[in-house]
């Protein structure tokens, strides 16, 4: 049975239909807006897997390049592996539904959404939170309850709903936004430093649009739904967990009290080995059920300690902020770098400036374009003191890379301004909570070390929240163990004028919007904080870009000129090339025109080069000609790249003249003004006004055989 439900929202309709497709999963929708579509699946394993702390979900976002009647490149011209934009999709995905299922569920889940239509204008992603829920809802498999997404900006002044591609390129807001209907679970986005007030006004505007996504939801829920399945308790002796307590407690209570994290890291592992060994073999068969039993014991004290005794597991109050430290210029060879330390968070960022040639070219279902900055946040193994192999970025790494670069992204020069490819690279050498804000911390200083003319900087703090019925503690500036015991993890980015970027997880349901207000609040004040000892670092933009990064000049060639440039295949811009050794690249259509070099003297001899190509000829200007072609009326001389003109020759001198080879010969160089340009456009040069307008007679061949001037 086919059921559909459909509702307006921002203008579009917006339907969710189950049961006509991929039926055999344990849940399937279609979900449609405008002429975008997506195939949204939910499917879990029978049975659960044994010995495992976690929670084995998938999610995978797939672009079907026929969803907008492409072809993919390539050689094997098919789907290959996910693009930035698919994994970045999933994340917003993944992270929204991953809280809602039960805790002891253990069965392998996957979700899958296919991009099957793309009108170009209304981008997939928030239709596959859509529809991930909706799936889940539907299908027999555990979830707690629906959710939606949206995407929220603001043009003129004015919050929009879901905008367009081209929509979001006018708005200074980008805003997404999952919620169940009656909380926020997950916001992320970026902005043209908006206030605190204006952020917490979108998340509030799109919330209202999430309440109505929901309830088309429950509509679908509530005639299609199927018994959700069983999951049976863990059967565990039932002293177990008394004695894991008995055993326990005391030593976990002294070993929180430990600052340093991998010394109170250590202290909790051998805990857990006295534990086993104090229960003996009788009990080796649970040692899963003994590790969660332990975590949640440290979670309750941790907790507790917060909220009792206003103790942080580093022995800071809820508001302070970790030692913070900076450096710039500590790589001798690098564009730009800069070292960023906070507490036992570290991040190495480098600045490097490359010509267009080096942008990265994106295709996707909108086409293909061109990305002239990037940042790239590399997470090894030895920043935790692990062993991780090195195979490629993870899904978090390009996470909290694209936060960090949209964090950075609205402080950057124009292209024209300042026509580089910038690249951030960002290796986090030691990590203990928000690496990702402290590599925007370290990205700006790293911008600024480079010489790139930045409006100013950017920092970013994460927020943390403990929340244990009524009572309430925003934590700044969290460690990693405060990420993970606690109920929030907000980023916020931004300069002093308002916020950048921001990111935020929320475990809980019922965060009211007093307590996001407060956590912004917090994060400014604290932003403002680290921004200080930033700029005592370094203030503002280096006067010069390094001496190793390459020289950039730019012009613009009209579009009926740019032939003229390239010359009869490619011989003009060739020799150009040749000549100066600098590479160039012409924009197609606008003309626009980078020439660049690593010898600034070279680049600016090739600028003027095309300039001399492309300039249109102004009467009463001086010119240097060549002499091309010698005539008994005149001289034809070429003053211009590919244009010459006529010195009659009574404009050869400033005396009467027998012939035209007294005064010059084929190959000879003359000073010439542009006397006029007739009806016809031929061009009419005079020696004579050249000599006039400096009163000097330059000798001819017949004058002087010893090349000395006449005397007056």
């Amino acid at each position: 049975m086919i059921v559909k439900k459909e509702r307006e929202i921002g203008g579009r309709i917006l339907s969710i239909e189950t049961g006509r497709v991929a039926k055999q999963a344990n849940g399937a929708v279609l979900v449609r807006y405008a002429d975008t579509m997506v195939l949204a699946t939910a499917t879990c394993s029978k049975e659960p897997r044994e010995d495992i702390d976690f929670f084995p979900l998938t999610v995978e976002y797939q672009e079907r390049a026929y969803a907008a009647g492409r072809i993919p490149g390539g050689f094997f011209k098919r789907e290959g592996r996910p693009s930035e934009k698919e994994i970045l999709s999933a994340r917003l995905i993944d992270r929204p539904i991953r809280p809602l299922f039960p805790k002891n569920f253990k069965n392998d889940t996957q979700v899958v959404v296919f991009v099957l239509s793309s009108d170009q204008e209304n981008d997939a992603d928030i239709l596959g939170g859509i529809g991930a829920s909706a799936a889940l809802c539907i299908s027999d498999i555990p979830f707690e309850k629906p959710i939606a997404s949206v995407r929220v900006g603001k043009i003129g002044g004015e919050f929009v709903i879901n905008p367009t591609f081209s929509q979001l390129e006018e708005s200074t807001l980008e805003l997404v936004i999952a919620g169940s209907y009656d909380s926020i679970t997950m916001v992320e986005g970026e902005s043209q430093e908006i206030s605190e007030e204006e952020m917490l006004e979108a998340i509030k505007f799109g919330h209202r649009y999430i309440r109505e996504i929901i309830e088309l939801q429950q509509e679908l829920i509530a005639e299609v739904a199927k018994p959700k399945m069983e999951i049976p308790e863990p059967e565990i002796p039932e002293d177990l967990p008394r004695r894991v307590e008995e055993l326990a407690l005391p030593k976990i209570k002294e070993a929180i009290l430990i600052e340093e994290k991998k010394e109170r890291r250590d202290r909790l592992s051998e805990i857990r080995d006295e534990v086993m060994e104090a229960l003996g073999e009788d009990y080796e068969e649970y040692r899963s059920a003994i590790k969660e039993m332990l975590e949640e014991i440290e979670k309750r004290e941790v907790r507790r300690m917060i909220i009792e005794e206003n103790r942080r597991l580093d022995g800071r109050g809820p508001d302070d902020i970790r030692p913070v430290t900076c450096e710039v210029g500590i790589l001798p060879r690098a564009h730009g770098s800069a070292l960023f330390t906070r507490g036992q968070t570290q991040s190495l960022a480098t600045t490097t400036l490359g010509t267009k040639i080096d942008e990265q070219i994106i295709e996707s279902l909108e086409g293909e374009s061109s990305k002239s900055y990037m940042l790239h946040y590399n997470f090894p193994g030895f920043s935790v003191g692990e062993v991780k192999p090195f195979r490629g970025p993870s899904r978090r790494e390009i996470g909290h890379g694209n936060l960090a670069e949209r964090a950075l992204k609205n402080v950057l020069p124009d292209e024209d301004s300042f026509p580089y490819t910038i690249r951030i690279v960002s290796d986090i050498l030691e990590s203990n909570g928000s690496s990702s804000m402290a590599t925007v911390c370290a990205g700006s200083l790293s911008l600024m070390d480079a010489g790139v003319p930045v409006k100013c900087h950017v920092a970013g703090i994460a927020m943390g929240l403990i929340k244990e019925g009524d009572e309430v503690r925003i934590l700044t500036d969290i460690l990693g163990d405060e990420d993970h015991l606690g109920d929030m993890d907000f980023k916020v980015a931004g300069t002093r004028e308002g916020i950048t970027a921001f990111q935020m997880d929320i475990k809980i349901s019922g965060l009211s919007y007093e307590i996001l207000q407060e956590a912004l609040e917090k994060a400014r004040v604290a932003r403002l904080k680290i921004l200080d000892i930033m700029e005592q670092t370094i203030d503002r933009p280096r006067a010069e870009i390094s001496p190793y990064a390459p020289r950039i000049l730019s012009l613009v060639i009209p579009a009926d000129k740019i032939g003229l440039v390239i010359g009869p295949g490619g011989r003009t811009i060739r020799q150009i090339i040749e000549e100066t050794g600098v590479k160039i690249d012409i924009e197609d259509g606008t003309g626009f025109t980078i020439i660049s070099s690593q010898d600034v003297a070279m680049a600016e001899k090739a600028k003027k080069m095309i300039e001399a190509i492309i300039e249109e000829p102004e009467v009463g200007k001086e010119y240097e000609a060549v002499i091309k072609r010698v005539t008994n009326f005149g001289a034809f001389a070429e003053f211009l790249p590919g244009k010459e003109g006529l010195i009659h020759i009574s404009e050869l001198d400033t005396r009467r003249i027998g012939t035209v080879t007294d005064i010059v010969k084929v190959g000879d160089k003359v000073h010439v003004i542009l006397k006029n340009i007739d009806r016809e456009g031929r061009f009419n040069l005079s020696r004579k006004e050249y000599l006039r307008r400096h009163g000097q007679r330059q000798p001819d061949r017949k004058d002087r055989k010893d090349g000395k001037p006449f005397k007056k």
